[in-house]
């Protein structure tokens, strides 16, 4: 029998606001080393791609950061028949639900990008899951887009995995560029347009929250649209 996730079972009322109770305080925040190899890019704004599990609290958070132009849910690593929130979901396809952001690295490096990725969005030690998601369209990965991007991600997991920040075994994993196709319009600055929504308040609000009180310097109050 196919089981769904809580979010996937959240998606029928997905625009609808929902009453909950406040939100309570991110799970697993890990104040991850900043990196030893900090990232060199020059030459105007910059794309890098993330899977955090659900595509929603990454969004929300990268949308929050200052330097940082756009941030769009969407899937990568299936093909483009494939490639629908209905199959996604159901984890018969090879697709994760990623996050492609675009930034300026004069304002943030992409090693930054990294370093808040690992401290409030996605837990390192998780193999196919986040947070209530299950499967491995939820699993967490670095998709570098450039030379720079892949030498940065590849020195700053062999830190990690020696930095005694986490109690369990670096799992996460670089993946290698594929295309990128966009989620549906309804999942598209999910948090900004539901801050009510249920699943918003129990998980992803707490990771913005985290981001403001860890990195204020890199916390932007506004929310930076698609």
């Amino acid at each position: 029998m196919r089981t769904f996730s809580p979010k996937t079972l959240l998606v029928a009322a997905a625009l609808a606001a929902t009453a909950c109770s406040p939100a309570i305080a991110a799970e697993n925040v890990v104040e991850a080393p900043a990196a030893a190899r900090t990232a060199k890019e020059s030459g105007g704004l910059k794309t890098a791609i993330f899977a955090g599990g659900c595509f929603w609290g990454v969004e929300a958070v990268f949308s929050h950061m200052k330097g940082v132009k756009s941030a769009v849910s969407g899937y990568h690593g299936g093909t483009a028949s494939q490639a629908k929130y209905d199959l996604v979901s159901s984890g018969i396809t090879d697709h994760a639900e990623v996050v492609k952001v675009v930034y300026d690295p004069s304002v943030v490096r992409y090693d930054q990008l990294l370093q808040v990725f690992f401290s409030v969005v996605a837990d390192p030690t998780l193999k196919n899951r986040q947070g209530p998601d299950v499967g491995a369209q939820y699993r967490a990965a670095l998709i570098p887009v450039s030379n720079e991007q892949r030498t940065v991600a590849a020195g700053y997991l062999k830190q990690m995995s020696s930095s005694g920040k986490w109690n369990k075994p670096i799992v996460v994993q670089t993946e290698a560029a594929k295309k990128f196709y966009p989620a549906e319009s309804y999942h598209q600055d999910f948090a900004k347009k539901n801050p009510n929504h249920s699943y918003i308040r129990r998980w992803d609000a707490p990771k913005v929250t985290a981001l403001r009180q860890m990195y204020p310097s890199l916390y932007d109050a506004s929310f930076q649209t698609g």
